[in-house]
């Protein structure tokens, strides 16, 4: 199945070690929506608005891995399941079921997902908008 990571699991080293099975496809835009970070977690979130965008990966991943990955992120008490579809294919991320107000991240957090998006080569400037809480 395809998964669309944007936090910390654009680290690949962390997704491979989380997800054996992944592989990473390339990296594409989810448009209408911002990268933002909340909760007690203080950790990645993205919520709808228009004429924006979010970077992520584009991960393959095993029925095992998503398993792995509902526990990882707390599925489905901090995050639902979310749908979309990339030319034609349908796409699974998760976005999280409270949408509390911004936090900062910890800089060990944020670091990790910084990391991720120089292993996926994003743009880092949507990171540093979040960052900003815009």
């Amino acid at each position: 199945m395809l998964y669309f990571a944007y936090g910390s699991n654009l680290h690949h080293f962390q997704m491979k070690r989380r997800c054996k099975d992944s592989i990473f496809l390339k990296k594409i835009n989810l448009k209408n929506f911002k990268l933002t970070f909340r909760s007690k977690y203080r950790a990645a979130d993205i919520e709808e608005k228009q004429n924006s965008i979010v970077p992520g990966g584009l991960f393959e991943i095993s029925k095992s891995d998503e398993k792995k990955l509902d526990v990882y992120e707390d599925y489905p008490i901090l995050y639902k399941k979310f749908y979309f579809y990339y030319y034609g294919k349908k796409v699974m991320t998760y976005t999280m079921v409270n949408k509390s107000s911004f936090k900062f991240p910890t800089e060990r957090y944020f670091n990790i997902v910084k990391r991720g998006y120089k292993d996926c080569n994003l743009d880092i400037k949507y990171l540093m908008k979040a960052l900003a809480g815009k």
